[in-house]
């Protein structure tokens, strides 16, 4: 595949591409064209359908995959494609990967790597539970692999879920080495479990926006929702079990005033909190980070309230 980012003026190009945006709009002497986005993992680039009832422009819409044959141009010093021939392609003739933001990780390497964590939970109810989301739903598992943690700010990536969700299990697996008095086996279900309303609070890519029951309800709330159902169905699941487990849900974001409704009063609640916070800030900090070249200041940042930089490279 040809990347956006390769494309030079005087170039010709054919292409699949994401139409991220397509809008009939009227030129000066009343002439109707087509002005695109076109995206791909790399960039995006306006482009233009001139000639709108030549046979090669085929049906297409905003959010469709496209075939598009045509040239590149330049217009105010930017980049355009001048687009002669376009058509809707189908499943199967594209990989998202390669116009999505997508995890810097091995999707199956980091999901064979949770298991694994997970397969150290001994508790039966537990892992009973475990295993009605990562082992028995295709489903779950399929929205899980393939979806973001957040709209933005951190993890807002296909993959950026299961990342995030491994790397706050990691911690909180962590923790439990250098303080024994955790309850291991809880404070592992409640790390993979903690950010599972966010397939429902999320809509997929490549919309990757806040659906109806994520504005009105929140991932907390959708996330106790779906982990009752399925206690529900496990015979004899303890009752102080599901409170704690749930109470660990509802009080990793810490706070009131960050979407919880209750503050941790677990020990393993303060230590779930902190591991969604570490890997959140964290990442927040390596993606800001990397639009920096060398160290320079990059101002004022609301999430660290602070101005932030690059640690200097030292050799």
């Amino acid at each position: 595949m040809r990347y956006l980012n390769e494309l030079r003026e005087g170039d010709t190009f054919s292409e699949i591409y994401f139409c991220k945006k397509a809008d009939a709009l009227v030129s000066k002497n009343g002439k109707t064209y087509y002005s695109l986005q076109l995206q791909d993992k790399t960039t995006t680039l306006d482009g233009k359908i001139w000639e709108v009832t030549s046979p090669g422009i085929e049906e297409f819409d905003k959010g469709d995959y496209v075939k598009v044959d045509g040239r590149v141009t330049s217009f105010q010093n930017n980049l355009q494609l001048n687009i002669d021939r376009i058509y809707r392609v189908g499943e199967g003739q594209y990989d998202v990967a390669d116009y999505m933001p997508c995890s810097d990780y091995n999707t199956e390497a980091m999901f064979s790597e949770l298991m694994e964590i997970l397969g150290t939970v001994k508790n039966g109810y537990l892992r009973k539970l475990l295993d009605a989301f990562f082992v028995e739903s295709d489903t779950y598992v399929k929205l899980f692999k393939s979806h973001s943690a957040a709209k933005s700010v951190h993890h807002g990536y296909i993959g950026g879920l299961l990342e995030h969700t491994l790397h706050v299990v990691k911690l909180c697996d962590f923790y439990c080495t250098l303080y024994k008095e955790l309850n291991h086996d809880l404070l592992i279900a409640a790390a993979a479990l903690h950010d599972i309303g966010k397939v429902k609070e999320l809509s997929k890519f490549p919309e990757n926006d806040y659906t109806d029951d994520g504005q009105l309800l929140g991932h907390i709330v959708m996330g106790i929702i779906s982990i009752d159902k399925a206690i529900d169905m496990i015979e004899g699941f303890p009752h102080a079990l599901r409170t704690e487990l749930e109470h660990l849900i509802a009080a990793h974001h810490g706070e009131m005033e960050f979407g919880s409704p209750k503050k941790p009063a677990l020990m393993e609640a303060v230590a779930l909190h902190h591991a969604d916070n570490t890997s959140a800030k964290l990442q927040t900090f390596k993606e800001a980070a990397a639009k920096a070249n060398g160290t320079e200041w990059l101002g004022y940042q609301r999430f660290f309230e602070s101005n932030i930089r690059k640690t200097t490279e030292w050799k």
